[in-house]
């Protein structure tokens, strides 16, 4: 058969003649191109698709392209920006354009225009599963139809314009129409009884066909939406237009493809709660995945649309109550086992297994979770279920299925568990032959035949259980019209399944963290290994892809952590315990080069420790003269760290053992902060990889090592700081996220919300909003410096907003323990000139809520705790 998009195709047969259209602004040496799924536009291979060329139009720059195509021919395409050699810049979001041409251009010889509408993040949102699985679903009742096809006959070749409009409309209530008005009488002289009714044609898309005498041009038209009972709304902005070129006497042909329906946005509430604090009376000292079924239930009779959650991955690297902070994975694709409803592991429980568990619920079911020893139970429960059915279990048809879906994931996690326990202790270099992960050794590990199998099938059992539960609290929430929203946190433990299994995907010897900000003035260290963003790019981020693809089998939405860190990340090196002396990655740093221009040589000096006899006395005091001989040498003037004491961790070190033996003069808590404070006194951090590359470390101005240089170098040193942090990265971090970012968003059809706080460079809000990526607004943590606190009324509509957040203190807190804040609150954002309450009373809680929830962001999410305020 032959191929209707090939090029040969086309010249053997009869061929119509495609003219693409579309309005946007390049910058200097981009152009557009369009790319589609057939030969003759390139076969989705972009340097092959077809070039575009412009010409301004009024207020607007419009690129157009013309090729020969088949009769019946068929394609997918979309548009993209590229520049002189047509690499590819970026890329329309959203689903891929369909063009199937209609029977009436089969004869050939025809043109048809092809008008479309450059299609942003913010246009691909309704088909995120948030909107199209949960919040618009209704729109899957709607009868499905084509439009009316008109006839060759019916069209006067000189005096008729085939006009074929195309509308996106996502909500559509019950007994509603889409219809097209405007100035010619066959769209109704603006009357909507004698408009053009479009037809419902599937994926939210509305179209008809129209033949519009040519004396009627220009048009100008809008699309509405008809209610049965009479009641009209009209999209809102201004009118549309179409114009055509009147030198021509020939039957024109024109798709309109028009976008979205412009009106009022939806919005919508959500709660935000820890999955281990959603408690009933059913669960076994924590909350539990079957638990969100009765938070569901309580969202819809409150009106709330979404139910957000932090980390539910597994995090068991140290077998303590450190596990239970749920952002450092210990794998990013298991579900964490303290979920677990074990009395749903068997419909058959023995009783001496149900008194256990009663016994277990009373021990506790108290205020707070026992970590520890809920996880303890909860495995030693599910062990014993287990030794009863696993023969059931693992030759059930659900299991092989689940198994074989997720096995990639499952045998490392499994195989990871089974050594982590052998060996008591998660960190994988200590495991011996074992610590280098490989696949002939994965599949000893968990073969059939070792004396430990039952040892792995037991971590398959319990994650194939925990993946039931939470399919069925998710599809329960679905089914409810409530949004499940997860968390994609930015990092994994160092001694995860992860860095073991793809130790090349992450930089071992770094550190991830955040520069000083709101949350902590000195800086951010999570200890988490940074990012190969490098070798990650090689297959095209599988890892990311996979880790979304999983997340979307339970979540329509979630929320990317520290989203910062696809621009850029704080990368420390791995022996410092604080988050000040970082840089950033990428970044274009300062070369020795650069330095020596501008009169600045003395590295030496810029990049030690500077440390001076006044600093040591007026640290330590009188105990300076202990201190010294412990930690630091004579050096010229001044005084170095040891060798063995000049990082910070070799500090810690040094004094704990100093502390065990009785030998510090003072507090070792003192003493580690003044020394860490000794060690961060320099101006310039020396690249480790490339010694003849410099960063300036954070807040240089601050250090007694800036203050005592000469004017001249502290002029360049500040001016270059500024560019630093400022100015040269901006570039380098939006390309930088332009590669990374639209890889996790296609890999799943969830929304996709990103955290934005803290030092937030110049390219990022841009970027979130071209991709259609929703930020957060956090009213004491206004992303607008001069601010003190934000102002929900004046947020964009692609935000959530929210009162606080788990990175903050609560509602409750902040006021009763910031007096001057709280009244400088009270008076400027609530408007009264008197002295504001000590406590958070409801008035001051309903004021507040109510500013989130009559902002114009698409979302107003609240912990659950600021709802539970109103009545308390």
């Amino acid at each position: 058969m032959a191929n209707l998009g090939s090029s040969s195709a086309t010249k053997s047969m009869k061929s119509v003649k495609l003219k693409f259209r579309i309005p946007y602004f390049t910058e200097w040496g981009q152009r557009l191109v369009v790319c589609g799924s057939e030969p003759t536009l390139g076969s989705w291979n972009v340097k092959k698709g077809l070039l575009l060329s412009p010409f301004h139009q009024g207020d607007e720059l419009i690129w157009t392209g013309t090729v020969a195509v088949p009769c019946r021919f068929c394609c997918e395409y979309s548009y993209y920006v590229v520049d002189d050699a047509k690499n590819v810049l970026r890329w329309e979001m959203g689903n891929k354009r369909k063009l199937i041409l209609p029977p009436l251009l089969q004869e050939g010889g025809q043109t048809l225009e092809l008008h479309d509408l450059w299609q942003t993040g913010g246009d691909a949102l309704p088909f995120r599963s948030a909107f199209k699985d949960v919040i618009f679903c209704k729109g899957s009742t709607l009868n499905i139809d084509r439009p009316e096809v008109i006839l060759q006959d019916k069209l006067d070749q000189g005096e008729s314009v085939l006009v074929h409009f195309k509308i996106c409309c996502p909500n559509v209530e019950e007994g509603t129409s889409v219809y097209v008005i405007g100035s010619s009488t066959k769209l109704g002289n603006w009357n909507v009884q004698d408009g053009l009714k479009l037809q419902y044609t599937g994926e939210y898309i509305w179209e008809a066909y129209c033949v519009i005498p040519r004396s009627d041009f220009p048009i100008k038209y809008k699309y509405c939406k008809y209610g049965k009972n009479g009641c009209l709304s009209l999209e809102i902005g201004s009118t549309r237009e179409l114009s055509i070129d009147s030198s021509k006497s020939q039957l024109q042909y024109i798709f309109l493809s028009d976008g979205m329906l412009r009106e009022m946005p939806w919005r919508g509430a959500g709660v935000a709660i820890p999955m281990f604090s959603v408690r009933s009376e059913v669960d076994l000292g924590v909350g539990e995945f079957l638990d969100l079924k009765l938070l569901v239930d309580w969202a819809v009779e409150s009106g709330f649309h979404l139910v957000q959650l932090l980390p539910i991955n597994d995090t068991s690297v140290h077998g303590m109550w450190w596990d239970s902070y749920p952002y450092s994975s210990l794998s990013v694709f298991a579900l964490h086992p303290l979920y677990l409803r074990v009395q749903a592991l068997s419909e058959n429980m023995p009783e001496d297994i149900k008194n256990e568990i009663r016994n277990a619920k009373e021990r506790l079911d108290g205020k707070d979770v026992d970590y520890e020893a809920t996880m303890a139970t909860k495995l030693s429960i599910a062990k014993k279920v287990f030794m009863q059915e696993k023969d059931l279990i693992l030759n059930s048809s659900s299991f092989h299925k689940f198994f074989s879906a997720n096995k990639d994931w499952l045998k490392p996690y499994a195989a990871f568990c089974f050594l982590r326990d052998f060996f008591e202790t998660s960190d994988h270099s200590q495991w011996g032959r074992f610590s280098n992960y490989s696949k002939d050794k994965l599949e000893k590990l968990v073969s059939k035949d070792t004396s430990h199998y039952d040892a792995i099938c037991f971590h398959y059992y319990v994650q194939f259980h925990l993946h039931l539960q939470l399919s069925e609290a998710a599809a329960y929430a679905r089914a409810k019209g409530v949004i499940l929203k997860g968390d994609l946190p930015i990092g994994v433990d160092r001694n995860s399944v992860d860095t073991w299994v793809y130790p090349n995907l992450f930089r071992m010897n770094t550190s991830t963290g955040a520069p000083p900000d709101y949350f902590d003035k000195n800086g951010q260290n999570w200890g988490f290994p940074t990012y190969n963003w490098e070798e990650m790019s090689k297959d095209n981020y599988a890892w990311w892809r996979a880790r979304l693809t999983q997340m979307g089998k339970y979540f329509t939405a979630y929320r990317i952590d520290h989203i910062l860190g696809f621009f850029r990340i704080w990368e420390l090196p791995d022996h410092a315990m604080t988050g000040l002396i970082g840089k950033f990655r990428p970044s274009i740093p300062l070369s020795q080069e650069e330095l020596e221009r501008e009169g600045i040589w003395d590295f030496d000096r810029l990049t030690r420790p500077y440390v001076r006899k006044e600093f040591l006395q007026e640290k330590f005091g009188d105990s300076w003269t202990l201190i010294v001989p412990t930690f630091l040498n004579e050096y010229l003037d001044r005084y170095e760290f040891k060798e063995d004491c000049n990082t910070e961790k070799k500090i810690a070190a040094k004094l704990k053992s100093c502390a065990e033996k009785s030998l510090l003069p003072e507090s070792e808590d003192k003493i580690r902060h003044d020394l860490f404070d000794l060690l961060k006194n320099i101006v310039l951090i020396r690249d480790p990889e490339y010694a003849r590359n410099f960063y300036p470390r954070f807040n240089l101005e601050d250090t007694s090592s800036f203050r005592d240089l000469d004017d001249h170098s502290k002029n360049v040193l500040k001016r270059l700081y500024y560019d630093y942090y400022f100015h040269r990265q901006e570039k380098l971090w939006q390309q930088n996220a332009l590669k990374t970012l639209p890889v996790l968003l296609n890999s799943s059809d969830m929304l996709a919300c990103g955290e934005d706080l803290g030092l937030i460079p110049a390219c990022v809000h841009p970027v979130m909003q071209e991709l259609g990526l929703i930020g957060l607004r956090i009213q004491r943590m206004p992303s607008e410096p001069d601010l003190e606190f934000g102002f929900p009324s004046q947020y964009s509509y692609m935000t959530v907003c929210a009162p606080s957040c788990h990175d903050c203190s609560t509602l409750r807190a902040w006021w009763e323990e910031d007096e001057e804040r709280r009244h400088r609150f009270f008076n400027s954002v609530m408007g009264s000139d008197e002295l504001p309450p000590t406590q958070c009373v409801p008035d001051v809680a309903y004021f507040i809520i109510r500013q989130h929830v009559e902002a114009p962001s698409m979302w107003a999410i609240f912990p659950l705790q600021k709802c539970v305020k109103l009545w308390f």
